[in-house]
């Protein structure tokens, strides 16, 4: 049976980044099929404990960035743990892979997402400017007129409907990957989807 995972994620989120090519050839490799659903963060972390990270504790703060170099040197993906363009709001961009999963399916979509995510993480890009996202899109060999479309009404109502399924998922944080049910939270998880996909 070939099984679906909806991929919730905000395009901001380095653990996002760090996950997305592994999670892009394990669904190739696995043959399943995926929904690319970008999510609000700043919806899901008021209702589910979260908290932004300038609100975090200091302690937490450090360890946040322990842990991306430890996992950026074990995975051999490069990353700056404190990007020029960190904290950046994520919506246009979410908008945009939104805009490029309706018009242009899936594969497109995890196309651009692992650009955007890239862009903010080892390319010191910033993905809140619109001429960076136009660029991306000609990079990734889409259609530049999907930025206009990602501005659209159509476009923003499907992105907080992704987020509401988001919510009702039970996804609190990203990158979230929800197969038949079961929710997986984070990219040190792919081996436990990776389980759920061959079970």
């Amino acid at each position: 049976m070939r099984r679906t995972v909806d991929y919730y994620f905000a395009p901001q989120s380095p653990w996002t980044y760090l996950g997305h090519e592994r999670f892009a050839a394990l669904v190739r490799e696995s043959g399943a099929t995926v929904r690319v659903l970008p999510m609000d963060l700043g919806k899901i972390f008021p209702i589910s404990g979260g908290l932004p990270l300038p609100k975090r504790a200091p302690q937490r703060q450090a360890y946040r960035l322990l842990e991306l170099r430890r996992f950026s040197q074990s995975l051999g993906v490069p990353l700056n743990p404190e990007p020029r363009f960190f904290p950046v709001a994520g919506d246009p961009a979410a908008r945009l892979v939104t805009a490029v999963a309706l018009r242009d399916g899936a594969d497109a979509a995890m196309r651009i997402t692992g650009a955007v995510t890239a862009a903010v993480w080892a390319q010191e890009r910033d993905i809140a400017d619109p001429s960076v996202l136009m660029t991306l899109l000609t990079e990734t060999g889409l259609d530049a007129s999907r930025l206009q479309e990602s501005q659209q009404s159509d476009v923003q109502a499907l992105y907080e409907q992704q987020t509401q399924a988001a919510i009702d998922a039970g996804v609190f944080g990203a990158p979230s990957y929800v197969i038949d049910g079961e929710l997986f939270w984070g990219q040190d998880r792919l081996d436990f989807v990776t389980r759920r996909l061959q079970a």
